[in-house]
């Protein structure tokens, strides 16, 4: 075990003040409609690192956020005059391909786990977008074109390294798997996003995979979206789980993709006939390596918007033609082209619970779907200001509009203001996550906007 009682940052990793050259890179968010200004970001690069940044955290009193993609959608994971620990350089990568278990440092981004197993034949699910950290996307459940077929991000999640709390100053670290502190396993299943301590690295039990079909549908404009949207929910939930299916609703466009795991592209086309049977959509196939794959699709974020607004949330039941219509009628009215409704088919292997259990509890939905709105140009700050009211208005009203036909929220993607959010995002987990934040965590050292409460003494 690595313990520390005391420590100083002029040892401890790669440190960036304000001030220091750099500064205003280290310090920016993937969503740049926040800013904050750290008094000292540390890029670890090894884990005695955050050992020394936790425990110099707690010795002088400074607030303190965990960070590794940057792509916190609220800008949580960042934090004015307090400390960033940032894990995004911890990228060790170890694989036993006679077990299929991976271990990696906790600052791979998904597009480096992805192609790195890929290589191996291997895979794990991941989200879609490849610079979002691995273990944030991990440790709040985490879903994506191979969730259907292997479960969520988590459920594959069978141990990791944590830095924690430890006495009244100081930090050590500990092992969390089926054997040792398993209880801590079951939170940073769907709840560990620096709620309790810090992941330095993570342990999964990967599937062999060495090929997929990948399916890509366009629609002009919204006029199909009745067909599709009722036929996409009506079969994708029950479709075979080596598919996964996602739809993306602009207000120039519908898309479908789709990854069949370890099938064809004929497959996939028979698969997804009665979707395709819809209008006149332009369809692009392609079969190859998963990693191949999912770089091929990624969107460099230079070409991406600065600003962006989401609202997460889960339904159970197929949305009527009345919430069609108003998805519909919000993405005619759309404050920009990059704005959209995005969901994602759940059913198959998500159902199933892992060995161990876990703290993520939207199991029985049938998909997970958010309004998002993109607008603002990247490098120039202050571009997007004039649609920000806009924007945010367009999101809360196409959020609340929907209300009746949903349930529940992703705390990956945080929806600020939300009544009962501890419910909505951890539902019937939230008791437990309660007295395990108050055993690992029990003055509270990991607390953000919304951030697990400990259990009352």
């Amino acid at each position: 075990m690595i313990g520390s009682e005391r420590a100083d940052l002029e040892d401890t990793g790669r440190i960036v003040r304000p001030g220091s050259p750099g500064y205003a890179q280290a310090s920016l968010g993937w969503d740049e409609l926040f800013a904050r200004y750290p008094l000292v970001i540390v890029f670890a690069q090894e884990t005695r690192d955050v050992v020394n940044a936790l425990t110099w955290a707690r010795q002088n009193d400074v607030a303190l956020r965990v960070r590794s993609g940057r792509h916190s959608l609220e800008g949580w994971s960042s934090v004015d005059n307090g400390i960033v620990i940032d894990v995004s350089e911890l990228k060790s990568v170890q694989i036993d391909t006679a077990t299929c278990t991976v271990t990696v440092g906790s600052g791979l981004s998904q597009l480096e786990a992805v192609t790195t197993l890929a290589k191996k034949d291997l895979a794990v699910t991941t989200g879609t977008e490849g610079t979002v950290g691995l273990s944030g996307a991990t440790l709040g459940g985490g879903f994506g074109f191979l969730t259907r077929y292997l479960g969520m991000a988590c459920d594959s999640l069978i141990g990791a390294e944590v830095v924690v709390p430890s006495g009244t100053r100081g930090a050590a670290v500990i092992k969390a798997d089926l054997t040792t502190h398993p209880d801590l396993l079951w939170a940073l299943r769907g709840a560990g996003n620096g709620n309790f301590g810090i992941v330095t690295s993570l342990t999964y039990k990967a599937t062999p995979l060495k090929s997929v079909a990948y399916l890509q549908a366009t629609w002009d404009g919204v006029t199909d979206l009745h067909g599709i949207f009722g036929t996409w929910q009506r079969t994708a939930p029950v479709a075979g789980n080596r598919l996964g299916t996602q739809l993306e609703i602009h207000k120039n466009q519908t898309l479908l993709f789709a990854v069949l795991a370890a099938g064809s592209e004929a497959r996939a086309r028979q698969m997804l006939a009665p979707i395709l049977s819809v209008g006149t959509p332009k369809v692009v196939t392609k079969t190859g390596n998963w990693g191949d794959i999912y770089a091929g699709f990624q969107i460099p974020t230079k070409d991406e918007p600065a600003n962006w607004k989401f609202f997460s949330q889960f339904t159970t039941e197929p949305f009527p033609e009345k919430a069609i219509s108003i998805i519909a009628s919000f993405m005619r009215a759309a404050p920009s082209d990059d704005s959209n409704f995005f969901t994602q088919a759940f059913g198959g292997a998500v159902q199933k619970t892992p060995s161990g259990g876990a703290a993520f509890p939207h199991r029985h939905a049938l998909f997970y779907s958010e309004p998002g709105a993109g607008w603002g140009t990247r490098g120039k700050p202050r571009s997007g200001d004039a649609l920000t009211p806009v924007a945010q208005a367009w999101i809360a009203e196409f959020s609340q509009a929907l209300r009746p036909y949903v349930n529940g929220a992703y705390v990956n993607v945080p929806n600020v203001g939300m009544a009962n959010w501890e419910t909505a995002y951890w539902g019937p987990s939230l008791d437990r996550l309660r007295t395990i934040k108050a055993k690992y965590d029990p003055r509270n050292i990991f607390q953000y906007e919304q951030s697990v409460p400990p259990a009352s003494a």
